[in-house]
């Protein structure tokens, strides 16, 4: 039985391999009688071959071609999270504590990684940052401060009134001398069974809001550190930061004063983290090398340039915004000068010049004839300024000179179009029988030092910030007509004095109307300063890059980073929803 089962297994095999064999046999035959045979053939069909070959061809790229052609009618080109912004700034960093931030690249950087108890929003008006809440009592002198909650530092520690206190108090110690010590002069704080930061004021202040726009800085971090170490310790090399952006790291360059300040999107900031992934800040010795990073494409932005400087913009890439700022332009007489503390003689410079040839050299710019905006605050009236009348103005003039020609010392700063200002003023000066010396200085440390400190000048033709609210005393109350105070003029007048205080003190709208309209009074008869024009912020960026939103209405130029968290430079194609 089982020889049976070999032979027919052995039978069914050969069975198998004889068709195996057959059926390469026909297939070989049949390859060479259907293809290989007719092989011969293609010559006389190759035309044909090659026509259909193209007809493919041409389908292919008809429906890539439609791909892309109707492409953006189902996707759209949009900003996505990622990516790092470059800012170019100008001014050395001497610090990173923001209590001590003078400079611009020191401002930048206490913007980006600081965030203030009040902030000026995308409106131009002050807004709450860190505060939850910011509530005066009836009569303005008493300020309860509520801190949101939940808030944290970047390195995972809790923000409290601890923070806030002592910072505080390190901005009123005399030993600090912070940036921000007028804010606070003569205001004491404490804590509330209640959990709320307590400002008590000697006077009231209506606008006091406003002046807690200070930087909070950590307490567990500097409780042990004597005031005037302050600015110089080791958070330098690591800071703890509250603001949209913590601190990564610091890279020297082989240039002298130039450095770069890399910062990461701060995952703890109370807003909400921003769009970017990081911000670096590149710190150039020259506004020229500035402008050569943006031509090569060094950095995102800058807004360290003016409109001036657009034409040496060589590449195509870059764009330029123009927004006004609520900052004003001004001729100050130093009245504590020989040469001009003379009420009358500064009565009779102001309408010997011909302001409408001044504001020339600053094409693109609001005209300014007040320290007051619009946007601050709506008077009822304006006191009349006498206009250009030259003849009687050299007249008046050489009687009060009697003989004499004085040189008049003008300084400014390396800064927009203030040297094609001042330039035009000194030969307006001339014109009325001055002789001039203009000194146009980099507005750096040593100016700040030198100049604006010590008063060094007869005049000085300078931009300064007007704010979001009406408040002029410190440009010309008395108290600030110090080394430290910001009455460029030097003006003391004990009724000004008394308007400015009073102005800040109430809180009824239609008596500071009244005050500020009888300040301006006195500020046109007395001479203190000259509206020139209304600055604007020429930002240069990368046109591929989304930066400040065009209905961001700007106090100063760090009010571009109000709405940091929308910037972007990474794009991405997404579908559009049906």
């Amino acid at each position: 039985m089982k020889t049976l089962k070999r032979k027919s297994g052995r039978n069914y095999l050969d069975r198998i391999s004889r068709a195996a064999v057959k059926a390469e046999s026909g297939s070989k035959e049949h390859i060479k009688e259907n293809f290989i045979s007719k092989l011969s053939h293609i010559s006389n069909i190759k035309l044909l071959i090659l026509e259909w070959g193209l007809l493919v061809v041409a389908l292919i790229m008809l429906a890539i071609t439609q791909t892309l052609w109707f492409r953006d009618s189902y996707t759209n080109e949009v900003f996505s999270s990622g990516g790092t912004y470059t800012e170019a700034t100008y001014g050395e960093v001497n610090s990173l504590n923001p209590l001590f931030a003078m400079s611009n690249s020191e401002k930048v950087l206490s913007r980006l990684m600081y965030a203030t108890l009040v902030t000026v929003d995308y409106s131009g008006h002050t807004n709450v940052g860190l505060a939850e809440t910011i509530q005066a009592d009836e009569n303005g002198k008493v300020w309860k401060v509520k801190l949101k909650n939940n808030l944290k530092w970047s390195d995972g520690e809790p923000i409290t009134n601890k923070d806030l206190i002592f910072t505080a108090n390190l901005i009123k110690d005399s030993r600090t001398n912070s940036i921000y010590s007028s804010n606070l002069t003569n205001v004491t704080v404490s804590e509330s069974e209640e959990g709320e930061v307590i400002f008590t004021l000697p006077v009231a202040y209506a606008d006091f809001m406003s002046a807690l726009n200070f930087p909070i800085i950590p307490e567990h971090i500097f409780n042990n550190i004597d005031p005037q170490a302050l600015s110089v310790n080791d958070f330098y090399n690591n800071p703890v930061t509250s603001g949209p952006f913590s601190f990564n790291a610091t890279q020297l360059t082989t240039k002298e004063d130039e450095k770069v300040f890399y910062l990461s999107a701060n995952p703890n900031y109370y807003n909400g983290g921003p769009s970017l992934s990081s911000f670096i800040i590149h710190v150039y010795s020259t506004k020229a090398e500035i402008i050569d990073a943006l031509n090569s494409g060094a950095v995102t932005a800058t807004a360290e340039l003016s409109e001036l400087d657009q034409e040496k913009i060589t590449t195509k890439q870059i764009q330029q915004k123009n927004s006004s700022l609520s900052s004003g332009a001004f001729i100050f007489f130093n009245t504590a000068s020989a040469n001009v503390k003379d009420r009358a003689l500064r009565s009779a410079i102001r309408m010997g010049i011909d302001f409408k040839k001044v504001r020339e050299s600053a094409p693109g710019s609001l005209a300014l004839d007040f320290p007051l905006l619009p946007s601050q605050i709506e008077l009822n009236r304006y006191p009349e300024i006498p206009s250009y009348d030259l003849d009687t103005a050299k007249t008046k003039i050489q009687e009060l000179l009697n003989g004499e020609q004085p040189t008049l010392e003008v300084a400014t700063v390396n800064s927009g179009y203030l040297p094609n200002v001042t330039n035009t003023i000194a030969n307006e000066l001339k014109e009325l029988g001055f002789n001039t010396n203009v000194s146009v200085y980099e507005e750096n440390q040593e100016f700040i030092k030198n100049i604006l400190s010590r008063r060094n000048y007869d005049i000085l033709v300078y931009e300064v910030e007007l704010g979001a609210e009406p408040d002029l005393l410190p440009y010309y109350h008395s108290s600030q007509a110090t080394g430290n105070g910001l009455n460029l003029s030097s003006y003391r007048n004990a009724l000004v004095d008394d308007l400015l205080l009073s102005a800040r003190g109430t809180l009824d709208k239609e008596q500071r109307i009244k005050k500020y309209e009888s300040f301006l009074e006195y500020w046109v008869t007395g001479v203190p300063a000259i509206g020139l024009y209304r600055p604007n912020l020429a930002y240069y960026y990368n046109q591929n890059a989304r930066t400040f939103g065009n209905n961001v209405r700007l106090v100063t130029a760090l009010d571009r980073f109000s709405d940091i968290s929308s910037w972007a430079v990474n794009k991405s194609i997404k579908n559009k929803t049906p």
